[in-house]
């Protein structure tokens, strides 16, 4: 038995590392807060623009639309410049973008400040998930990834419980406006924490900093073509997910994924961009099974339901409490499993919770306890979703390569709420949400089970198998082999 067993886990941790996970988890709290607001307050922002389902909900997909641009320059700046950079930027954007979404005046104005969330957003995930799974120890890096990813839970619970209060006092308005004020708090946490430690010692005391975005402009005709690319890209996923692209959004999805996957094979080089692809679709399907209930839940209860405000918030309490639980246990479990073993055995017991949710019709309290036990199986175990992302590159591109794998694959959380709502015009939206997250889930089952990213890419890049936050370790190690680094 090694030294490290002997002694009891959170004490391998040093204050300055719990200091570092409660710094980024404040800020991923802050995260959940300001983005699941819009989720809540829908109902409300439909009946006062007169949108319909498919509209109000695409102002969920505002977010997404620009986080693939906004995890990759940020995450670009933080592996330049360090990761506390580019953590302060991430959550200024995000919670002015919230402050200006309470001004909105109709849908293309509220529209455009969910886009600003969208990048900030983006920033936070690959910054803060990079700089907490930098900074402690590296057996350990599933269970910091996983608390991490927590705070995003505690966000939307502290959201829910404001909103009972809030909105039928004062309107929607004001829950945007009352979501940038512990920006403060954020940035005091922040504003003296020392700069993650692989970072630290692998990148800024070289001479040259790292420039992940350096293949995509290196020459002239290149940085043209791919600024054209981002331009359109941009454009047409505005298009995808407002009314103004009705009637073309198959091209024009299949356009901007053309761009997409442009920008993976560029960034990936000759080796490694089937890796970026694969992972890439396995992020998009993750998002596909987990954002229909994410963002139509307070929907369903609201409509099909019945319940008040206070019901909603009550369930949404139970929900947003099991994903935060089921977050902690998939640190813990990944420690012990491994990630992706961890991964796809959780998600295949989450399926037998799906169904029964939704029959749920006349029980709050069945209700809430169901939505628990599917939350904590189903969508917490994307706790160690940064471990399992992070872990497949290297220290000096790993925040921009995370950023643009993770943020370009959650554009399936645009389709996502989009999705539901189209199938619940033939369908009642419960069994819609059912059948998407049932089927979406068995999809990310296979991907991460069979372990089908690395087997990708190892048929063009045989040596790429070591797990880069675990040094010496291949990337589907199981746990009991990781309590020996």
């Amino acid at each position: 038995m090694t030294e490290a067993a002997k002694v009891p886990w959170y004490r391998e941790v040093s204050p300055g590392q719990w200091k570092s996970l409660f710094a980024a988890w404040i800020g991923y709290l802050l995260d959940g807060f300001d983005f699941v607001l819009i989720t809540l307050v829908l109902t409300e922002i439909a009946d006062e623009f007169d949108l319909s389902t498919a509209s109000a909900a695409s102002l969920v997909s505002g977010a997404f639309i620009t986080r693939w641009l906004g995890g990759a320059v940020l995450g670009a700046l933080g592996d330049r410049y360090g990761r506390k950079a580019a953590m302060i930027i991430s959550i200024l954007l995000y919670s002015l973008g919230t402050f200006a979404c309470g001004f909105a005046w109709n849908y293309i104005s509220l529209f455009t400040a969910r886009l600003v969330i969208g990048m900030g957003m983006a920033g936070e995930y690959s910054a803060s998930a990079t700089y907490v799974l930098e900074s402690w120890p590296a057996r350990l890096r599933n269970r910091a990834s996983g608390f991490l990813i927590s705070g995003y839970s505690g966000g939307t619970i502290i959201a829910s419980e404001l909103y009972k209060w809030v909105v039928p006092h004062w309107g929607w308005r004001w829950m945007f406006w009352i979501g940038v004020l512990p920006v403060l708090v954020a940035l005091w946490v922040r504003r003296a924490l020392p700069e993650a430690g692989d970072w630290h010692e692998e990148v800024a005391a070289a001479r040259a900093r790292p420039n992940p975005f350096r293949p995509l402009f290196a020459g002239r005709v290149r940085a043209s073509v791919n600024t054209a690319l981002t331009v359109v890209a941009s454009v047409a996923l505005f298009l995808v997910f407002t009314p103004a692209g009705a009637g073309w959004r198959w091209p024009l999805s299949v356009l901007a994924a053309g761009c997409l996957f442009a920008f993976a094979a560029q960034l990936g080089g000759g080796r490694r961009w089937p890796l970026y692809v694969s992972l890439m679709c396995t992020v998009f399907c993750a998002f596909l099974y987990s954002w229909p209930i994410q963002a139509l839940l307070p929907t369903y209860l609201k409509e099909q339901l019945e319940y008040s405000p206070s019901e909603v918030t009550d369930v949404m309490f139970y929900a947003g409490f099991g994903t935060m639980a089921g977050c902690w246990l998939a640190g813990f479990v990944g420690d012990w499993l491994g990630t992706r073993r961890a991964y796809a055995v959780t998600l295949l017991a989450s399926l037998a919770f799906v169904f029964p949710v939704f029959a749920v019709q006349d029980s709050l309290v069945g209700l809430g306890v169901l939505l628990f036990f599917l939350l904590a199986l189903s969508q917490g175990i994307s706790g160690i979703l940064p471990k399992y992302i992070a872990g497949h590159f290297p220290t000096g591109s790993r925040a921009a390569s995370l950023g643009f794998v993770y943020n370009t694959g959650a554009l399936g959380g645009a389709v996502a709420p989009v999705l539901g709502a189209h199938l619940a015009e033939g369908m009642s939206l419960g069994r819609a949400l059912a059948v998407l997250t049932f089927g979406l889930t068995l999809v990310v089952i296979v991907l991460v089970g069979a372990d089908v990213p690395r087997r990708l890419g190892r048929l063009t890049d045989p040596e790429g198998d070591e797990d880069h936050l675990v040094p010496g370790q291949p990337l589907p190690t199981a746990g009991p082999d990781l309590k020996k680094t």
